[in-house]
């Protein structure tokens, strides 16, 4: 615990103004999120702006391409949440509602991000320097699978952002980016909150009766 403690301290004081700006958006987004505002979405396009040359910086290719997808989802999302509802009767787009998968959409997802870690892992192990390639590929693929659910509002995205950003932590600490590993660890305690309060809200919607 020392250890992370010091190592968190160290990072904070070498940490750029970037990087702390990121981390504030990062923080803005999901609390946005977890109240279902699309604002979220504003905020995350100018966090991921900034980590997509942040991790390129310290040779995290992956994590600095999943950015890069980060900025088309914000512009996705935002669309989706304001307009990817049905249409009222007035013709009027209504807001996205919160949806929940069913196993074999969830086994298809668990598997597409299992077959790409293998993969990509592999290539930037045999032909890169990547640092924790295996890793670096199993964040990014998850996040670029979660991040999708979270446009189209489904409940259990929560969920896997839990082990998304729970390997993180890791991975940014060991990269030495200190705060934004401590951000991942605070995602993690954020992620169960948003789950809980998703998860109340979806049972409130699923018994209002159909217009």
């Amino acid at each position: 615990m020392d250890f992370l403690i010091d190592g968190v301290t160290a990072g904070i004081q070498a940490m750029s103004l970037w990087e702390v700006v990121a981390v504030a958006l990062g923080l803005a987004y999901l609390v946005l999120a977890m109240r279902q505002n699309s604002w979220c979405w504003y905020a995350a396009f100018g966090s991921t702006a900034i980590y997509s040359w942040l991790f390129w910086s310290v040779s995290l290719p992956m994590e600095s391409a999943l950015n890069v997808y980060y900025l088309a989802m914000a512009i996705y999302g935002w669309w989706c949440w304001q307009h990817g509802g049905q249409q009222q009767p007035s013709g009027q787009d209504k807001q996205l509602s919160i949806q929940s998968w069913g196993i074999k959409h969830h086994l298809m997802a668990i598997s597409v991000v299992a077959a790409l870690t293998l993969v990509s892992g592999y290539l930037l192990s045999a032909n890169t320097e990547a640092a924790l390639p295996y890793l670096d590929s199993f964040t990014t693929w998850g996040a670029v699978v979660t991040t999708w659910m979270v446009t189209r509002k489904v409940l259990e995205n929560w969920l896997y952002w839990i082990v998304v950003d729970g390997a993180a932590v890791y991975l940014f600490f060991d990269r030495e980016l200190y705060l934004t590993s401590l951000l991942m660890l605070i995602y993690v305690g954020m992620v169960i909150a948003g789950w809980l309060r998703w998860r109340a809200q979806y049972r409130l919607q699923e018994q209002e009766p159909a217009l």
